[in-house]
């Protein structure tokens, strides 16, 4: 349980921290013979703020609660 307590929290702080996270989308869109076309786009997921937060309070939470 404590692990997932400590997953919470820096999970929490990273979304406070960096926002989001991005990721790159390849898709091949034509295929002409031995030619082929791909593009590549970059995604971005915007994690919001109360997310963070509800993340810190949950790990925290678990912690200050959790019985030795």
């Amino acid at each position: 349980m404590r692990i997932v307590a400590i997953v919470l929290l820096v999970a929490g702080v990273l979304a406070l921290v960096y926002g989001g996270f991005s990721y790159t989308s390849e898709t091949h869109d034509a295929t002409l013979g031995p030619l082929e076309i791909s593009v590549s786009e970059r995604e971005r997921i915007n994690v919001p703020v109360w997310a963070g937060v509800a993340l810190v309070i949950a790990g925290g939470g678990i912690l200050l609660t959790q019985k030795k």
